[in-house]
């Protein structure tokens, strides 16, 4: 039997994935066989097309940072999961598949209520937003944030979280996406029409408490300018076609103009290396929100696993809410 993956074939645009078929085998005595359900497409993605991002496996490669499936099999050294079980896993390679195997250490349960393209976005941009929220910034409620890049698939999380946890929210967007935005009961800012530096001085002459940036760049200058003296920036994106863009976002960020205020950088990636049981005990906490209906994932997009490409050039051309999520029946 084959199945179908998507590769990235070489450096460049949404054009260099390909669909390509390999056979299916059975895992070895200490994998977990897993039949996709759902991935979800990030900018990530489209850093690792460029050849931009750190640890970026030798092209070819199939990309996908998260999936959401079911266990088809397991080696003979497995226990946990059994066949059946619905997990999901924070991959960051090898999610644009109709199979994947994965180390059992890696897996964690998914209810079996929950949808499949809903969980898949808790995986990355939910635990990135969560751990960021509880675990770096410690925000309590009535807290006063900014969260730049709003409208993306962290920025909504950040949104969504924002409003359970009853922080006083900001964010900037452009103006087309303020209505779908609104749900988050957050203060909008149309990045393209006004400063928000400008705006939220207006209202809070003595600065934020936190800025969660997704942006980057000169958004991090912005950004100071916002926070009260002893606020925090947390720092968690970079330009998705440069890393030497990130590189000098940081040399920015820790300069001396940040002597007023603190500063903190966020990747997943890293942090899954240092503390993964965290990651994985916050993954799971997200699973239990989201039954629980206390979070709502905004999905842009659900699109066949076939068709990564395109669902690629929406995301990179820019006028996606939310997220697009690769769906593989």
């Amino acid at each position: 039997m084959e199945f179908k993956s998507v590769i990235i074939s070489k450096r460049g645009g949404p054009e260099v994935l390909q669909v390509i078929e390999k056979e299916l085998v059975p895992p070895q005595s200490n994998e977990v066989l897993i039949k996709v359900q759902a991935c979800v497409i990030g900018g990530t993605d489209i850093a690792m097309r460029y050849y931009n991002y750190p640890g970026v496996p030798k092209i070819p490669f199939v990309p996908g940072y998260e999936i959401v499936g079911t266990v088809q099999e397991i080696g003979s050294n497995v226990s946990i999961p059994k066949v059946g079980d619905r997990v999901a896993a924070l991959t960051t390679f090898g999610g644009y598949s109709e199979y994947i195997y994965l180390k059992p250490e890696h897996l964690v349960k998914v209810p079996e209520s929950l949808d499949s393209a809903e969980a898949a976005v808790l995986i990355l941009n939910y635990t990135t937003a969560y751990q960021m929220l509880k675990r770096v910034a410690n925000v309590k409620a009535g807290d006063k944030v900014l969260i730049t890049g709003a409208s993306g698939g962290v920025g909504t999380a950040l949104l969504d979280l924002g409003k359970l946890y009853n922080l006083d929210l900001y964010g900037t967007a452009s103006f087309q996406k303020h209505e779908l935005l609104n749900i988050y009961e957050a203060t909008l800012v149309d990045y393209r029409s006004r400063s928000f530096v400008t705006i939220i001085n207006q209202l809070h002459p003595h600065g934020l408490d936190f800025v969660f940036d997704g942006v980057g760049g000169a958004y991090i200058k912005k950004s100071i300018y916002v926070l009260r003296r002893g606020g925090l920036l947390v720092e968690y994106g970079y330009s998705l076609k440069s890393f030497s863009y990130f590189i000098k976002s940081l040399f920015d960020m820790f300069s001396g103009i940040l002597k007023r205020v603190r500063a903190k950088s966020y990747g997943i990636s890293v942090n899954y290396r240092m503390n993964k049981q965290t990651v994985l005990n916050d993954m799971t906490e997200l699973f239990k929100l989201l039954e629980e209906g206390k979070i709502k994932p905004l999905i842009y997009k659900r699109i066949p696993l076939i068709e990564a490409a395109e669902a690629n050039r929406m995301l990179e051309n820019g006028n996606v809410t939310g997220n697009i999520v690769l769906i593989n029946n």
